[in-house]
């Protein structure tokens, strides 16, 4: 008798304690850190320099610096315009391609202290953009990143190792003088074959290898430890394979190491990650405001309207990406008053489709709960670090929100809790109509979830929505589930 007393309690204890442990962590996982990068959702990118003033978009490293002449140049409009936007940080193309670098780098002369420009002076008493748009950051709390081209047309050892000890030089003065950097972007663009110099000269380099991308990413991290690595393989974030802000369906965060360089050809492959990928590796979408990434006066007719904006974000942040819009400052020096006032709109349009989560009041049911820790009332409490949760071998399951009275819906947002790892592989969405629960129809495939998945259909009017997950890679750890009404 005193043997099943014993036992009977011990069960109940492993019971309860089963019941009040989060589910085991399933990789690949996220840093810390790249939580709270995916978490910034958008952020501004800023294409400026010799390529301005001089209508080009890829330079070839001879135009004049004196060029770079803007009349009223203001950065802290950048940001403000940026905040007023939504976006949490910016990055600034620090040199591009043509090698022309936007603070007074000691390595080279064709640099911001050769142009025309006279604005504010940093410590040293030269003009210096970066430490400019880093004093403006901090002032309004934005987070600060840099892109520094590996390529570079106007060095003239590029192709050869001097250059490449060059940049890493360069590079390492960067991440050094300018504080805190919550993102460096590279790419592989070399124009193909690789032009460089002056001279439009051409040499072949071996993308893969020349810049030695792996001494690239331990200064970065030497130096910045927080710092999220943008390229086409990461090792932060990877590249979405187009150039247009739109995510795949299904999006996975995982990519396979070391598979993916800078200049990966397969980059059809970065839009929908490798479902099978062994590091947590998710995607940026980059897309420019306008049809180029540098200002050019004829392209005023062709910003980009608020509404297609919010079609973008739709397809980054939507589906598990985070978008980074570029804004081309203009030959003034300032962010364009169109470009301006559409992203503000657009931020102003998300607002309003998001407002107000209509399953905050809902009763909420679920096919089966962890322990009264992983409640499905979880879903619905705006609270990042509580989610419902399914027990230890139950890798499908299902949640039902009823409303009070029939109540109108035409937006759907889901987020995984991803610390744990992402586990949804398909989930399905019915709506209670006319008696019988009829499935929802955003006209794309429900695909899978990660971070953010957000659905847009034709507005509903329903008593009670539910949520299917049939496949998962293991037991449901979801955070948010909430209905909007856009009207739009």
């Amino acid at each position: 008798m005193k043997v099943s007393v014993i036992t009977s309690f011990l069960m109940v204890c492993l019971i309860g304690q089963a019941e009040n442990t989060p589910p085991a962590p399933i990789g690949p996982l996220p840093q810390p850190k790249q939580v709270e990068w995916q978490k910034m959702e958008t952020y501004a990118f800023v294409h400026y320099g010799l390529n301005t003033f001089n209508d080009s978009e890829w330079g070839y490293g001879d135009a004049d610096p004196k060029t770079f002449n803007p009349s009223r140049m203001d950065v802290e409009q950048w940001v403000q315009t940026f905040k007023q936007a939504g976006m949490k940080g910016v990055i600034i193309v620090a040199k591009h391609h043509d090698g022309f670098t936007l603070w007074p780098s000691s390595l080279t002369d064709y640099n911001i202290t050769r142009s025309s420009y006279n604005g504010p002076k940093n410590k040293d008493g030269k003009v210096d953009v970066l430490a400019e748009l880093r004093k403006a950051c901090d002032k309004y709390g934005l987070k600060m990143g840099v892109y520094l081209s590996p390529w570079d047309r106007n060095h003239a050892e590029y192709g050869h190792q001097a250059y490449v000890d060059y940049y890493h030089k360069q590079l390492t003065d960067l991440v050094t003088n300018y504080g805190p950097l919550f993102e460096v972007w590279l790419d592989g663009a070399n124009g193909g074959d690789g032009y460089y110099g002056g001279a439009r000269e051409t040499r072949k380099i071996d993308r893969r290898n020349y810049y030695n991308f792996p001494k690239i990413h331990s200064i970065i991290l030497e130096h910045q430890p927080q710092a999220i690595i943008f390229s086409d393989g990461g090792p932060g974030c990877r590249w979405v394979g187009n150039e247009h802000g739109e995510a795949g369906i299904p999006n996975w965060s995982f990519l396979r190491k070391n598979e993916v360089y800078p200049g990966y050809p397969n980059n059809q492959e970065l839009k929908t990650g490798h479902p099978d990928g062994d590091t947590w590796i998710p995607a940026e979408c980059d897309v420019s405001i306008r049809p180029g990434w540098f200002y050019h006066p004829k392209e005023d007719s062709k910003v980009k309207t608020p509404e297609q904006l919010a079609d973008i974000y739709y397809q980054s942040v939507g589906r598990n990406a985070t978008f980074l819009l570029n804004f081309p400052i203009d030959r003034e020096g300032r962010v364009n008053a169109i470009d301006s006032a559409n992203a503000v709109r657009f931020r102003q349009i998300i607002d309003e489709d998001l407002r107000t989560n209509l399953l905050r009041k809902a009763k909420v049911t679920a096919s089966s709960v962890r322990g009264k820790k992983y409640s499905a009332k979880n879903l619905t409490d705006g609270k990042w670090d509580t989610y419902w949760a399914t027990p230890d071998g139950v890798n499908t399951g299902e949640v039902t929100f009823t409303f009070k009275k029939p109540t109108k819906i035409d937006r759907l947002l889901l987020q995984e809790y991803i610390p744990l790892g992402q586990r949804v592989r398909r989930f399905v969405v019915e709506a209670f109509i006319d008696g019988k629960w009829q499935p929802i129809d955003p006209g794309e495939p429900f695909g899978n979830i990660g971070y953010k998945r957000i659905l847009r259909f034709t507005a509903i009017e329903t008593t009670s929505i539910k949520v299917s997950f049939p496949e998962s890679r293991g037991p449901l750890c979801i955070n948010n589930i909430a209905a909007y009404f856009a009207n739009r």
